[in-house]
């Protein structure tokens, strides 16, 4: 089979795309298929024509390849393509969107509160103490677009409010203050289209106590607990939880559910990753791994589930 594999690209989150994008050619080679790497650029449609790929397999984090952009482009070409697709992608990018999605559904997720940037320039005041009367501290400002918590700051002090306001809002053109919960940080890995399958859930463990875009990818930083620490019934509603969300959004292929779970007992959903990392200190593989699939395994697997109608 001929595999082109998108990856690298302009957004924020590059350098972690093109690991992910190297891991899986490198697996899907050692499967047999003929596969070449492509970096996002303004030669993209001319190199996937010339190439003519049976399937992209989209290994782009952030903008614009997780955003619905490029899911688009190979809507146009007429190419399948891995993960989800252009409505779900979008919504799953925009960290506001898909908790007011959440929210409607019943589904538990943290309190926000969000704004422009316009909005926040010409009323920083009156903002200011809007999250500290509705949120308190601590609390989370993000940009809600990005990923690998790229532009999230965990503000406990008041003074530092302004100052994360900003970062985020180098990001992005608005940003949320969401609710600080106390609790273990879980994700849930689902691999699946019409039946969604749920792979066993990790418990993330930071060593530098908040699990950043240093403690993401660099070795040693962070521990991957299976199964996590929590009573069983826990466990089961967090899993039930992320196969709702995985549904609701229209998620396809593979995304991964995050999760924090309040004072231990109460899994809220953070927010879903459409195109989850997949280098050697990912989420998704480790979660495949414990449910018996091993790299090249998983790979083939969402290749697979890209070519189901």
């Amino acid at each position: 089979m001929k595999i082109a594999v998108l990856m690298g690209g302009p957004s924020s989150e590059r350098e972690i795309s093109l690991k992910s994008g190297s891991a899986v050619a490198a697996a899907l080679t050692g499967l047999g298929h003929q596969v070449i790497t492509i970096d996002l650029d303004r030669e993209v449609v001319a190199r996937l024509k010339d190439f003519a790929p049976d399937v992209v397999f989209n290994a782009l984090h952030g903008k614009p390849g997780e955003d619905g952009s490029v899911q688009g482009l190979l809507e146009v070409l007429g190419l399948p393509y891995t993960g989800s697709r252009v409505l779900a992608s979008a919504i799953t990018m925009d960290k506001i969107m898909t908790k007011r999605i959440l929210l409607q559904a019943g589904i538990p997720t943290p309190g926000f509160l969000a704004w422009t940037g316009a909005e926040y320039n010409t009323g920083k005041e009156e903002i200011k103490a809007a999250i500290l009367k509705e949120l308190g501290l601590p609390v989370v400002i993000k940009a809600p677009t990005q990923g690998s918590t790229i532009g999230t700051f965990i503000v406990r002090e008041e003074g530092e409010l302004e100052p994360a306001i900003a970062g985020a809002l180098k990001y992005d053109q608005s940003f949320m203050a969401e609710a600080y919960l106390s609790g273990p940080e879980i994700t849930a890995a689902v691999l699946g289209n019409r039946k969604p399958q749920v792979l066993p859930l990790i418990e993330i463990v930071s060593h530098t106590g908040f699990y950043d875009y240093q403690a993401k990818y660099t070795p040693g930083l962070s521990d991957h607990i299976i199964p996590p620490r929590l009573p069983d019934d826990v466990l089961a509603a967090t899993a039930s939880l992320a196969g709702r969300t995985y549904t609701l959004l229209g998620c396809r292929g593979f995304a991964r559910v995050d999760f924090i779970v309040a004072r231990g007992r109460e899994p809220q959903v953070i927010e879903v990753n459409s195109v989850p990392g997949m280098t050697a200190t990912s989420l998704v593989p480790d979660a495949a791994r414990a449910a018996g699939l091993e790299f090249p395994d998983l790979v083939q697997k969402i290749v697979d589930l890209a070519l189901e109608p």
